[in-house]
């Protein structure tokens, strides 16, 4: 049982740890020829929420699966639920455009960390804008599912999302989850 409890609560950071640290690595380019002035662009949502989906980390050694939901209110923060089980909360992941939260509700403890601490070990980089992507289902490679790849030191992982239908400009009810009650564990090891 001891053993089992652990398997979990591993699985449950590696995919916490997948999802933080996921960079889909395409560049977008963008050509401007100097007698015209680009035009502002208009956000086409303010909030977004993608209820059930299904997110599979393949490692070399792995295969784990969660459901999850995805808030994001446009650049300002986004909300990760992933719910492995029974629809019950056990990770959340917090991000803003500066910082990443890591919450493990099943044993009381959260990590932070930077955008620069994280793409430390990562390849391709992770940055604010490619996580607000992936969240709202915005990637260049489609709308419904997304396969990203990516190394986080010598291990080569693989991402997998499917995304059921979204929902843009609904009201979403994302805060900064209450952090006193948790304690703050050293990742240092693993940035």
């Amino acid at each position: 049982m001891n053993k089992n409890k652990g398997y979990i609560r591993r699985a449950l950071w590696v995919c916490a740890l997948i999802v933080l640290l996921t960079g889909c690595g395409v560049k977008r380019h963008s050509i401007q020829t100097t007698d015209e002035t680009p035009e502002a662009e208009t956000p086409a949502w303010h909030t977004c929420l993608i209820q059930g989906v299904k997110i599979t980390v393949l490692t070399p050694d792995n295969r784990i699966s969660a459901n999850a939901t995805m808030q994001v209110v446009r650049d300002s923060m986004l909300v990760i639920s992933i719910q492995p089980m029974f629809g019950i909360e056990m990770m959340r992941i917090e991000a803003t455009p500066t910082e990443i939260i890591g919450i493990d509700k099943i044993h009381g403890q959260y990590a932070s960390a930077g955008y620069h601490d994280i793409n430390r070990k990562l390849s391709p980089s992770l940055n604010w804008d490619e996580l607000q992507q992936i969240c709202s289902a915005e990637l260049p490679l489609g709308s419904e599912k997304a396969r990203l790849y990516y190394t986080y030191g010598d291990d080569l992982f693989e991402l997998t999302i499917s995304y059921p239908m979204r929902q843009t400009d609904v009201p979403v009810h994302i805060g900064h989850q209450p952090l006193q009650r948790y304690s703050q564990i050293d990742i240092s090891q693993w940035l």
